[in-house]
């Protein structure tokens, strides 16, 4: 009698709640054999869909929410903004929703209610990029250093971070921020690329590194090497045009770096400083002498005296120049022919500490203690692969996606053992065997997305 008593119980328990029913017996799900709810244009609202604020959204069980972000007024406003076609686009601001379009509120709506339910399925952010943060000259002008930092910032500990996904279980209360969009952007997040690297390091361990793009311009990293060999980059940035750069580095974070005019044999030196958190603020550069592959060291690292060398533009004569580096600029005081090589550009060593930089494509670093890695930020968020993407995009991604109506991409997605997300999924007809991991709906609550997510495979 208890026993048929205790089944009756259970099934009806199924049928009341399934979502709780199945809760107990799906945290051994691995994450890539789970079902979530989910929505398209998730900040909509009820603008073109029937959603319902992102809080009511996770209250009935959605688990994965998106978020379209635009880079080009974080200079002026120091966040992203949301919006379909532009900034501000079919945001539905009520149901406590956050009044304005600044990402971090909206990212900290998503926290806060992750926060108040440590037993919730992990929760997927989805920025959609509309715009391309790569283009962005600096973190003060919204590159990806400064996303990364505002993921960081909102969600803390609970973020899940690169790396093999484990089960359901081992992720309840933990939010996942995952990279859509802009195709570019998104192959940037993964890697930088550039043409003739330059790299030092000092007894500090911080690192710096420029190079050019080929067109033209340059640009530098920054970073920091850590305690196991490996280095972190910290910040990103454009700060001149030029080529065949080179950089030196003291001990009090002053740099000087000397360059090539982009075209000719003009040669330009720069004074720079770096802050603590890795960005560097750069004074203006002076022309100081004409030559090619300019090269400099600090000869008292603990102080400003350097040395420059460059190779003649007519022969194979070496030329130095000895300067003392001030507030902002270096004063060039002895010029000479020299007998001795330029500094070497590609490598630097300090302290006991080896770095080295490679390019002509995507930049590399090794140091004396890490193997050869890709120069880029750390990879606190996932990247998405779509169809039709590049190979590149698609090596390695644990996310993949198209539009529902693409239904061989969805089964193949799942079938390669990857989560897999159909956007505008609107229709029951939608649906694949396998089912979409992320069935992302502009009505989540219709009575065929319920029923169709009413599934063991799904959680919540």
């Amino acid at each position: 009698m208890r026993s048929r008593v205790t089944a009756l119980a259970a099934a009806v328990l199924l049928a009341l709640a399934p979502q709780a029913a199945y809760a107990a017996s799906n945290d051994d799900l691995p994450f890539a054999s789970a079902v979530f709810r989910a929505t398209h244009n998730s900040y909509s609202g009820d603008i073109g869909g029937a959603r319902g604020s992102i809080g009511q959204q996770l209250d009935s069980g959605v688990r994965y929410v998106e978020l379209d972000v635009w880079s080009g007024s974080y200079a002026s406003t120091g966040d992203y903004q949301i919006g379909h076609g532009s900034a501000g686009d079919q945001v539905d601001h009520t149901g406590g929703n956050p009044a304005g379009n600044q990402l971090r509120a909206w990212l900290t709506t998503v926290d806060t209610w992750s926060a108040a339910h440590p037993a919730a399925a992990p929760v997927t952010v989805m920025l959609d990029l509309k715009d391309d943060p790569t283009t962005r000259a600096s973190y003060a002008a919204g590159n990806f250093g400064a996303l990364n930092q505002e993921v960081g910032d909102v969600f803390g500990a609970r973020l899940v971070r690169q790396g093999p996904l484990g089960t359901v279980g081992s992720l309840r209360g933990r939010v996942l921020v995952l990279l859509s969009g802009n195709a570019t952007a998104r192959t940037g997040y993964l890697r930088d690329t550039g043409s003739n690297p330059a790299i030092v390091v000092n007894d500090k361990g911080q690192v710096v590194e420029v190079h050019d793009n080929g067109s033209g311009d340059l640009w530098y990293w920054t970073g920091q090497y850590g305690a196991d060999g490996h280095l972190t980059w910290l910040r990103h940035g454009q700060y001149d045009t030029g080529r065949s750069a080179d950089v030196a580095l003291n001990d009090n974070g002053t740099l000087v770096e000397v360059h090539q005019a982009p075209s000719g044999n003009n040669l330009w030196s720069h004074v720079g400083h770096l802050g603590a958190g890795g960005e560097i603020s750069w004074s203006a550069s002076a022309r100081y002498d004409t030559g090619v592959l300019p090269t400099v060291a600090f000869t008292d690292p603990a102080g400003s005296a350097v040395r420059e060398i460059h190779k003649s533009p007519s022969n194979s004569q070496n030329w130095d120049w000895a300067g003392t580096a001030g507030a902002t600029a270096v004063a060039w005081t002895a010029h000479a022919t020299t007998s001795d090589a330029r500094f070497p550009t590609t490598t630097a060593t300090a302290s006991g500490r080896t770095v080295e930089v490679a390019g002509g494509g995507t930049l590399t670093a090794t140091t004396d203690r890490a193997p050869a890695e890709r120069i880029r930020f750390p990879q606190l968020a996932f990247v998405e692969y779509q169809a039709g993407d590049s190979a590149e995009l698609k090596d390695g991604a644990l996310f993949w996606a198209a539009t529902a109506s693409n239904k061989s991409f969805i089964r193949s997605a799942r079938q390669a053992g990857v989560s897999a997300r159909g956007w505008d999924f609107d229709s029951a007809a939608l649906a694949t065997d396998p089912l979409a991991n992320f069935p992302a709906t502009n009505n989540p609550n219709a009575a065929w997305y319920q029923t169709l997510l009413n599934r063991p495979d799904a959680v919540s």
